[in-house]
């Protein structure tokens, strides 16, 4: 039976968030199935900024790359300038299952941004915790 968890924050340019999700048996699995952004002042700033979500630690930055295995979503948010306008695009990966812990950056021109992160969480056979152990491995080590 799954059961929905969520995780909410705010980053400013540069910082990364670690999402403890690990346990010592591997045993609980999640999908992301909800990500939203939006900035912590959005009537009086216009910032562009990426937020992405990632298996692994990486530095942020404003590149979008679908060919990254570690890349579990990602999100463009652009506020313009106190007008009611707001741009912002977000893409799951929701077929990506994951046991260990996640990691959430920033990269914005201005002001922070606040993200909200459900998952879905469900339990994992050994087999199937093995395989998403491993599949961590291989992705540290490539």
């Amino acid at each position: 039976m799954s059961k929905t968890v969520s995780y909410k924050g705010k980053l400013a340019n540069g910082e990364e968030d670690r999402l403890k999700l690990s346990t010592i048996n591997g045993k609980t699995g999640y999908k992301i199935t909800k990500f939203q952004v939006i900035s912590s002042s959005p009537a009086g700033s216009s910032p562009e900024a990426v937020i992405k979500i990632y298996k692994e630690s990486k530095v942020p930055d404003f590149v979008i790359d679908f060919t990254d295995s570690d890349l579990l979503a990602a999100a463009f948010y652009e506020g313009n300038n106190g007008n009611t306008i707001l741009t912002h695009e977000v893409i799951v990966f929701d077929n990506e299952m994951f046991n260990q812990d996640i990691f959430v950056n920033c990269s914005t021109t201005e002001g922070n941004l606040n993200y909200y992160i459900e998952l879905e969480r469900m339990s994992l056979t050994d087999i199937e915790a093995t395989m998403l152990t491993l599949k961590s491995i291989r992705s540290i080590t490539s």
